[in-house]
């Protein structure tokens, strides 16, 4: 009896040991396949894709669970396949949103529906085998949202104090986007992000410059760039800055003549906003009988000495009142003016004049340089003399007027001649003639 209870136990070690060697090579062969990163938008639907890949076919599956970790929160069952009791969707956020695909433990992959900022997290397929235990792969869900751009101008008044001109905003994206400005105006901005409950980032912008009349209705670009974008989001914004009016009177010629009929003033304003009235007054208060306003136009029916006085015109807008005046005159007779001459012409004649000037200057330059030449020293040295005796012979030697006569001349100033004596010379004339 005791030999049968070893042999028992001998062979039950054996068989342990067996099914322990057995279960680890199936560990060798066996995989949980899954997609490790998905991508989704809210609203959309996702497939989370399992499968059991079992080389030795060793394995037996009894289970398959996906198992859902929020980026914040703890692991919690969302859909359980059993061969024998069916499904389960024991969790209620996803009720009604999860579904197997197939009803298989070799492929339990799933589909959500109806995605949510909030679905985003890891989600586990795990298997449980016998004899190996549980297997598992794990699929990384990101949820992406394209973010609302929109961008403004802000109405300022012009300062000298830097303010908020225009504003852009990404909201509710992920991940966050990032915002540029482009502007040929000088300023700065600041940017400021806002993170929603759901995961969502909402990024804002603020342009901000020292507005000027100048500044209104320039250009300012917001660029939006985003990881769901194709291409980065380019709104452009015109600025509006608002001022008092600035007013000039134009029309007057200095030639309002007794009877004249089409007289006329034009009172011109730069404004922002444009003007809400424009009166015409004169120095005296009240318009002559003869002047007739419509808008900013004054016109002078019949000109006569009671327009001879100074006509005032006030502008006013939201942003303040300004004026300005002119004095106008009135003779007795047209005048006729003479047209001057054309200003190319002039400066043609011009250039005409100083070209002829400086062809003159060169002109007197050469003659005169041509005459020095002509009344000048010769050009060039004569030779030396050639020694044919002793330095004594040569002082000790009478000294006689040398002889000579005109060989050749070389110039008309200049001529060579031959000495009479024992040794040549070369004589330079100042005139034409023999030398002796």
């Amino acid at each position: 009896m005791a030999r049968d209870h070893v042999a028992v136990a001998l062979l039950r070690n054996i068989w342990v040991a067996t099914a322990v060697l057995l279960g680890a090579q199936g560990i060798v062969g066996q995989k949980v396949r899954v997609e490790e990163e998905l991508e989704a938008y809210p609203t959309e639907s996702v497939d989370l894709r399992c499968q059991f890949i079992d080389g030795g076919g060793r394995t037996k599956l009894t289970q398959v669970s996906w198992i859902w970790e929020p980026t914040d929160g703890q692991r919690d069952n969302i859909a359980v396949f059993h061969p024998m009791y069916g499904q389960s969707f024991p969790n209620l956020s996803f009720k009604d949103r999860v579904v197997f695909l197939h009803n298989s433990l070799e492929n339990p992959s799933i589909r959500i529906s109806n995605l949510k900022m909030s679905d985003a997290g890891r989600y586990t397929c795990e298997y449980a085998t016998y004899p190996s235990g549980n297997e598992q792969g794990t699929t990384t869900l990101i949820m992406l949202a394209k973010p609302k751009n929109s961008a403004n101008i802000v109405t300022v008044q012009a300062g000298s104090k830097s303010v908020v001109v225009a504003q852009c905003e990404a909201a509710d994206g992920k991940p966050a986007a990032t915002i540029k400005w482009l502007a040929s105006v000088g300023g700065n901005h600041s940017t400021t992000t806002t993170n929603g409950p759901d995961g969502t980032v909402t990024v804002r912008s603020e342009y901000r410059l020292v507005p000027t009349p100048a500044d209104n209705g320039r250009e300012v670009t917001c660029l939006v760039d985003q990881r769901t974008q194709e291409r980065p989001w380019v709104f452009p914004v015109k600025l509006s800055v608002e001022y008092p009016p600035s007013v000039s009177i134009e029309g007057y010629d200095n030639n309002w003549y007794v009877g004249r009929s089409d007289a006329m003033l034009l009172c011109l304003a730069n404004a922002n906003p444009a003007p809400i009235s424009v009166i015409w007054t004169a120095v005296s208060g009240s318009l002559p009988e003869t002047v007739m306003v419509e808008d900013n136009k004054l016109m002078v029916k019949k000109v006569d000495d009671a327009v001879n006085t100074t006509f005032i015109c006030e502008v006013k807008n939201k942003q303040g009142t300004s004026r300005n005046q002119i004095t106008t005159f009135v003779i007795e007779e047209k005048r006729e003016f003479t047209p001057g001459p054309n200003t190319g012409a002039v400066i043609g004649g011009i250039l005409g004049s100083l070209i002829f000037i400086a062809i003159i200057v060169g002109i007197i330059f050469l003659i005169r340089n041509c005459q020095d030449n002509r009344e000048g020293p010769p050009k060039h040295k004569p030779p030396p003399p050639v020694r044919t005796g002793r330095s004594t012979e040569m002082l000790n030697k009478p000294s006689e007027p040398p002889m000579a006569t005109e060989v050749a001349p070389l110039s008309p100033r200049e001529v060579h001649c031959n000495p009479t004596g024992s040794e040549p010379v070369t004589v330079i004339c100042r005139k034409l003639y023999l030398c002796s």
